[in-house]
């Protein structure tokens, strides 16, 4: 097993079984009245954990146990997790993680990956071989600056990367021994944490952007140096930041923006089976997205890109992109946009015959274009109100309203409210977990975009096609797998986006078509799907002892 022994094998979390050590194993290894006389099954040890997180006040108390029960035995955690992935998900990361986030001082148990404070920057190098493992497959590096919608959390921000790898565990199979989280400290702006006594992290405002941006690239170089093959994924970085980085190194190195591009991934995914379930090809969209932060730019340049892969040109596929900030929708005249923003703003001769006094706003977008999508990404709760929903569903037979923006209180509108509106006819997804929609007696549930259909199969790809780079167009096929595994395609009272207990299988179907397409693209070397398909079933670990 290892040439650990005694306390020493009890307490590796990597290598513990806890109460499962069988007798012969006890006396091989010196474990022999260190634990309780019975011997239990896996199994067993799953149950009594369910038990004990049943027994938590609250699902904040439920996430610091699993986190604490991930210290101690990951094979177990991670059993914990596959026996009920639908109850897990939630508890482990998104809505509940952005809790965690909030209170990760103050809940600080052990320490988990690597903490890069920029005071240490001339040590880099140094940090990075301070890892736990020295093998390493995947990494998921935060600043802690855009965490979901709760903002700055700093230091606290390390609950995203730890989150999100323990889902490219649970979900693509990925070794929790090779990964390795990470979190870049350059300070933080909120003020909150920085007058409070417990805040573990660089207690000061954040750097300037040229500091940062150095501070960005020095810590590139010292992962190609140490970890070259590894795939090094971006995650809650703020807008001016998250685009610039993701161009800056995407042809450099294996990495992507999940952000950007997981999130688009997912939503292209249940846009390309809500598409075929209206009869509407996307092409034939008309698309408004409100948020024009990086995840809105992400969702939306990707939709442009399949639309071009569908037939259009690029001007053709930009005319039926609509999107809106805070201040309403993006046009050219705007001096307040980014590059990456004003690639989408519309001229105003486009909204001019409109007699909109000032900006148009998602009212006036909706009254005046025959809109077949409305996706939100804006944090912003409340944005589709009634007006707007009802005005679109008078013009399309099935809208598609996608309400993306997470946590669950901050959605663009509630699922139920949009199937009411619309008399049932809506196709909804939404970022967050919310309750099933009650029609004609059914349960039907609501399709949630969540990034885990994407990510973890990404990570599995490219891992075990040995992929050099992530193209936009493997996350693409990736989409149009998710797409094609819609359940709404065979049932009409199903969700857009399979259930969370089919996830690993879907995503085994999901790593093939990125897998594929890294060959076609020239990134990962010559291979069958036979091949790629044993490579995947090769590259999965599974929580057995």
């Amino acid at each position: 097993m290892s040439d650990l022994a005694g306390c020493g094998l009890l307490s590796d979390p990597l290598r513990t079984k806890g109460t499962a050590f069988t007798e012969s194993e006890r006396a091989e290894h010196g474990l022999r009245g260190l634990l309780p006389y019975a011997v239990t099954s896996l199994d067993e040890q799953v149950r009594r954990c369910w038990g004990q997180i049943d027994r938590q006040s609250d699902d904040l108390q439920r996430y610091v146990y699993l986190r604490s029960l991930q210290d101690r035995n990951e094979t177990l955690f991670y059993a914990v997790l596959a026996h009920d992935v639908a109850r897990a998900l939630p508890l482990v990361y998104t809505p509940t993680v952005a809790e965690g986030c909030k209170h990760f001082s103050e809940l600080w148990q052990r320490p988990r990956g690597l903490y890069l404070s920029w005071p240490h920057r001339d040590q880099l190098v140094e940090m990075l071989r301070n890892r736990p493992r020295k093998d390493i497959d995947v990494i998921v590096v935060t600043d802690g600056q855009r965490i979901l919608g709760i903002g700055d959390q700093g230091v606290g921000g390390m609950g995203i990367p730890v989150g999100k790898l323990s889902l490219y565990t649970s979900i693509g199979g990925i070794d929790p021994a090779r990964t390795l989280p990470v979190l870049l400290d350059v300070g933080t702006d909120n003020a909150d944490l920085l007058d409070d006594p417990f805040y573990l992290g660089w207690r000061h405002r954040r750097i300037s952007d040229d500091d940062y941006f150095a501070f960005v690239d020095a810590f590139v170089e010292a992962v190609q140096a140490e970890l070259p093959e590894v795939l090094l994924q971006w995650e809650d970085f703020a807008t001016p930041h998250a685009a610039p980085i993701l161009e800056r190194y995407r042809d450099r190195l294996l990495t992507f923006n999940d952000d950007i591009q997981g999130t688009a991934a997912v939503t292209l995914g249940a846009l390309h089976g809500a598409s075929k379930i209206a009869g509407t090809p996307l092409k034939e969209q008309q698309v408004v997205m409100v948020g024009a932060g990086s995840a809105g730019i992400g969702v939306l340049d990707m939709v442009r890109q399949e639309m071009v892969d569908e037939g259009l040109s690029d001007a053709q596929a930009r005319a039926r992109c609509w999107i809106l900030d805070v201040d309403g929708l993006l046009t050219t005249d705007r001096d307040d946009l980014a590059e990456d923003q004003r690639a989408f703003a519309r001229d105003p001769a486009d909204v001019e015959s409109w007699g909109v006094q000032g900006t148009p706003q998602l009212a006036d977008v909706v009254e005046h274009v025959r809109a077949g999508v409305l996706l939100g990404l804006s944090t912003a709760k409340g944005a589709f109100t009634e007006e707007i929903v009802r005005t679109m569903a008078s013009k399309v037979d099935r809208p598609i309203i996608f309400p993306l923006s997470n946590p669950t209180a901050n959605a663009e509108a509630r699922p139920a409210d949009v199937d009411a509106w619309t008399d049932g006819k809506a196709l909804v997804a939404t970022g967050s977990p919310f309750p099933p929609l009650h029609r004609d007696g059914v349960d039907i549930p609501v399709a949630q975009c969540n990034n885990v259909y994407v990510f973890p199969a990404v990570g599995l790809a490219v891992t075990a096609a040995r992929a050099n780079r992530v193209t936009n167009a493997m996350m693409r096929a990736a989409a149009r797998a998710l797409g094609d595994a819609s359940p709404a395609l065979v049932d009409a009272k199903a969700p857009l986006l399979p259930a969370w207990a089919d996830v690993r299988d879907t995503a085994d179907d999901i790593a093939l078509a990125v897998a594929r397409q890294a060959v076609a693209d020239g990134v990962a070397p010559d291979a069958s799907d036979d091949e790629l398909r044993t490579a995947i079933r090769g590259t999965r670990w599974t929580p057995e002892y």
